[in-house]
Protein backbone atom coordinates (compact mmCIF):
# COMPACT_ATOMS: atom_id res chain seq x y z
CA UNK A 1 0.00 0.00 0.00
CA UNK A 2 1.61 3.28 -1.68
CA UNK A 3 0.68 6.22 1.15
CA UNK A 4 1.01 9.63 0.06
CA UNK A 5 0.63 13.16 1.37
CA UNK A 6 -0.26 16.28 -0.96
CA UNK A 7 1.41 18.98 0.96
CA UNK A 8 3.14 16.59 2.81
CA UNK A 9 5.87 19.52 3.59
CA UNK A 10 3.96 21.78 5.94
CA UNK A 11 3.88 20.71 10.13
CA UNK A 12 0.76 18.63 10.05
CA UNK A 13 1.87 16.85 6.46
CA UNK A 14 5.27 16.44 7.83
CA UNK A 15 4.04 14.65 11.44
CA UNK A 16 1.74 12.27 10.12
CA UNK A 17 4.51 11.17 7.39
CA UNK A 18 6.47 10.53 10.06
CA UNK A 19 3.89 8.54 12.21
CA UNK A 20 3.04 6.17 9.12
CA UNK A 21 6.49 5.40 7.65
CA UNK A 22 7.53 4.46 11.46
CA UNK A 23 4.62 2.12 11.37
CA UNK A 24 6.33 0.80 8.73
CA UNK A 25 4.51 2.29 5.79
CA UNK A 26 6.01 3.86 2.31
CA UNK A 27 4.91 6.96 2.52
CA UNK A 28 5.67 9.68 -0.70
CA UNK A 29 5.82 13.53 0.65
CA UNK A 30 4.25 15.96 -1.83
CA UNK A 31 4.65 19.49 -2.75
CA UNK A 32 4.39 21.72 -5.39
CA UNK A 33 7.98 22.32 -5.38
CA UNK A 34 9.50 18.25 -5.52
CA UNK A 35 13.23 19.87 -5.01
CA UNK A 36 11.09 21.43 -1.26
CA UNK A 37 9.33 17.81 -0.50
CA UNK A 38 13.50 16.16 -0.80
CA UNK A 39 14.23 18.30 1.49
CA UNK A 40 12.08 17.97 4.09
CA UNK A 41 12.22 14.26 3.52
CA UNK A 42 15.94 15.01 3.89
CA UNK A 43 15.52 16.43 7.40
CA UNK A 44 13.22 13.77 8.67
CA UNK A 45 16.14 11.17 7.36
CA UNK A 46 18.65 13.03 9.64
CA UNK A 47 16.02 12.22 12.54
CA UNK A 48 15.47 8.69 11.37
CA UNK A 49 17.16 6.93 8.65
CA UNK A 50 15.25 3.97 8.71
CA UNK A 51 12.15 5.33 7.40
CA UNK A 52 10.55 4.68 4.39
CA UNK A 53 9.96 8.11 2.68
CA UNK A 54 10.30 9.90 -0.89
CA UNK A 55 9.76 13.54 -1.80
CA UNK A 56 7.98 14.14 -4.68
CA UNK A 57 5.78 16.25 -7.22
CA UNK A 58 1.84 16.48 -5.69
CA UNK A 59 1.47 15.06 -9.20
CA UNK A 60 3.81 12.31 -8.70
CA UNK A 61 1.81 11.72 -5.18
CA UNK A 62 -1.97 11.48 -6.95
CA UNK A 63 -0.80 9.60 -9.96
CA UNK A 64 1.19 6.86 -7.79
CA UNK A 65 -0.89 6.34 -4.20
CA UNK A 66 -3.28 3.98 -3.33
CA UNK A 67 -4.22 6.35 -0.53
CA UNK A 68 -3.93 10.26 -0.52
CA UNK A 69 -4.27 12.61 2.22
CA UNK A 70 -4.79 15.72 1.81
CA UNK A 71 -2.73 18.81 4.10
CA UNK A 72 -3.46 21.78 2.42
CA UNK A 73 -5.25 25.05 3.04
CA UNK A 74 -8.89 25.22 2.35
CA UNK A 75 -8.39 28.54 -0.25
CA UNK A 76 -6.17 26.36 -2.51
CA UNK A 77 -8.23 23.10 -2.35
CA UNK A 78 -10.33 23.95 -5.03
CA UNK A 79 -7.65 24.63 -7.72
CA UNK A 80 -5.63 21.45 -6.24
CA UNK A 81 -8.75 19.21 -6.82
CA UNK A 82 -9.24 20.81 -10.27
CA UNK A 83 -5.40 20.35 -10.75
CA UNK A 84 -5.31 16.55 -9.72
CA UNK A 85 -8.75 15.63 -10.18
CA UNK A 86 -7.52 13.21 -13.96
CA UNK A 87 -4.52 12.04 -11.88
CA UNK A 88 -5.94 10.04 -9.07
CA UNK A 89 -6.38 6.28 -9.80
CA UNK A 90 -10.14 4.58 -9.55
CA UNK A 91 -10.03 3.08 -6.08
CA UNK A 92 -7.77 5.75 -4.72
CA UNK A 93 -8.88 6.68 -1.23
CA UNK A 94 -8.78 10.30 0.06
CA UNK A 95 -8.41 10.74 3.46
CA UNK A 96 -8.80 14.61 4.04
CA UNK A 97 -7.61 16.39 6.79
CA UNK A 98 -8.61 20.19 5.73
CA UNK A 99 -10.38 22.39 8.27
CA UNK A 100 -11.68 25.90 6.79
CA UNK A 101 -10.72 27.98 9.92
CA UNK A 102 -11.72 30.93 9.84
CA UNK A 103 -10.37 33.94 12.72
CA UNK A 104 -12.83 37.01 13.89
CA UNK A 105 -10.59 39.03 16.48
CA UNK A 106 -8.56 36.14 17.65
CA UNK A 107 -11.60 33.59 18.61
CA UNK A 108 -11.49 31.05 15.63
CA UNK A 109 -14.83 29.13 13.53
CA UNK A 110 -15.56 27.50 10.53
CA UNK A 111 -16.05 28.75 7.31
CA UNK A 112 -19.58 28.55 5.66
CA UNK A 113 -19.50 25.95 3.11
CA UNK A 114 -22.44 25.32 0.71
CA UNK A 115 -21.37 21.54 0.74
CA UNK A 116 -21.15 21.33 4.46
CA UNK A 117 -17.97 20.86 5.20
CA UNK A 118 -14.50 20.81 3.77
CA UNK A 119 -14.67 16.44 3.65
CA UNK A 120 -18.10 17.47 1.67
CA UNK A 121 -16.49 19.62 -0.40
CA UNK A 122 -13.50 17.21 -1.48
CA UNK A 123 -16.31 14.49 -2.41
CA UNK A 124 -18.11 17.16 -4.83
CA UNK A 125 -15.34 17.59 -6.59
CA UNK A 126 -13.01 14.45 -7.12
CA UNK A 127 -14.21 11.23 -9.42
CA UNK A 128 -17.21 8.98 -8.62
CA UNK A 129 -14.72 5.98 -8.74
CA UNK A 130 -12.63 7.44 -5.81
CA UNK A 131 -13.19 7.48 -2.34
CA UNK A 132 -13.06 9.73 0.12
CA UNK A 133 -12.99 9.88 3.83
CA UNK A 134 -12.06 12.20 6.92
CA UNK A 135 -9.08 11.53 9.53
CA UNK A 136 -6.71 13.75 10.98
CA UNK A 137 -8.69 16.96 11.75
CA UNK A 138 -8.61 17.23 15.38
CA UNK A 139 -5.02 16.41 16.29
CA UNK A 140 -2.63 19.02 16.52
CA UNK A 141 0.30 19.14 14.07
CA UNK A 142 2.43 19.94 17.41
CA UNK A 143 1.88 16.51 18.91
CA UNK A 144 1.90 14.45 15.07
CA UNK A 145 5.45 15.66 14.50
CA UNK A 146 6.42 14.86 18.65
CA UNK A 147 7.72 10.96 17.02
CA UNK A 148 9.02 10.15 20.90
CA UNK A 149 5.52 11.25 22.53
CA UNK A 150 2.52 8.77 22.58
CA UNK A 151 -0.48 10.42 20.83
CA UNK A 152 -2.94 8.57 23.61
CA UNK A 153 -5.89 10.09 22.12
CA UNK A 154 -8.80 9.25 19.94
CA UNK A 155 -9.63 10.08 16.41
CA UNK A 156 -12.77 10.59 14.44
CA UNK A 157 -13.11 8.78 10.41
CA UNK A 158 -16.14 9.55 8.54
CA UNK A 159 -16.44 8.65 4.93
CA UNK A 160 -18.38 7.93 1.78
CA UNK A 161 -18.97 4.45 2.68
CA UNK A 162 -18.19 1.40 5.05
CA UNK A 163 -15.84 0.21 3.09
CA UNK A 164 -13.84 3.86 3.23
CA UNK A 165 -13.87 4.05 6.47
CA UNK A 166 -12.72 0.60 7.30
CA UNK A 167 -9.72 1.47 5.42
CA UNK A 168 -9.27 4.47 7.02
CA UNK A 169 -9.35 3.03 10.40
CA UNK A 170 -7.14 0.29 9.43
CA UNK A 171 -4.38 2.46 8.32
CA UNK A 172 -4.39 4.85 11.70
CA UNK A 173 -4.74 1.78 13.84
CA UNK A 174 -0.86 0.90 12.91
CA UNK A 175 -0.33 3.86 14.59
CA UNK A 176 0.53 3.34 18.16
CA UNK A 177 -1.65 4.82 21.01
CA UNK A 178 -3.85 6.40 18.64
CA UNK A 179 -7.44 4.79 18.25
CA UNK A 180 -9.91 5.27 15.39
CA UNK A 181 -13.58 5.83 15.91
CA UNK A 182 -15.74 4.96 13.63
CA UNK A 183 -17.86 8.58 12.97
CA UNK A 184 -20.14 7.59 10.20
CA UNK A 185 -21.10 9.01 7.23
CA UNK A 186 -19.23 12.37 5.51
CA UNK A 187 -21.87 15.14 7.17
CA UNK A 188 -19.96 14.15 10.50
CA UNK A 189 -17.29 16.03 8.79
CA UNK A 190 -19.42 19.23 9.55
CA UNK A 191 -18.96 18.34 13.72
CA UNK A 192 -15.69 17.07 13.49
CA UNK A 193 -13.98 20.57 11.59
CA UNK A 194 -16.15 22.23 14.69
CA UNK A 195 -13.85 20.15 17.18
CA UNK A 196 -10.77 21.58 15.43
CA UNK A 197 -11.63 25.04 16.46
CA UNK A 198 -12.69 23.93 20.07
CA UNK A 199 -9.40 22.28 20.30
CA UNK A 200 -8.14 25.83 19.86
CA UNK A 201 -10.02 27.67 21.94
CA UNK A 202 -8.79 25.09 24.46
CA UNK A 203 -5.31 25.26 23.82
CA UNK A 204 -5.44 29.11 24.31
CA UNK A 205 -7.06 28.42 27.32
CA UNK A 206 -4.87 26.78 29.04
CA UNK A 207 -1.72 27.68 27.66
CA UNK A 208 -0.84 24.50 25.97
CA UNK A 209 -0.24 23.28 22.33
CA UNK A 210 -1.67 19.57 22.38
CA UNK A 211 -5.31 19.62 23.26
CA UNK A 212 -6.89 16.57 21.85
CA UNK A 213 -9.77 14.31 22.34
CA UNK A 214 -10.46 10.72 24.00
CA UNK A 215 -13.89 9.48 24.15
CA UNK A 216 -14.95 7.63 27.26
CA UNK A 217 -16.97 5.08 27.60
CA UNK A 218 -16.50 3.48 23.96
Amino acid sequence: MQIGIIGGTGHEGRGIAARLAAAGLPVLIGSRDAGRARETVDRLHAASATLTIEGVSNDDVAARSDVVFLAVPFDGLDELLRAQGTRFRPGTLIIDLVVPLTFEGGVPGIADIPEGSATEFVRARVPAEVHVAAAFKTIPAAALGKLDTPLDCDEFVCGDSPASRERTIDLLGRIPSLRPLDAGGLASARAIERMTALAIVLNKRYKVRDARFRVVGV
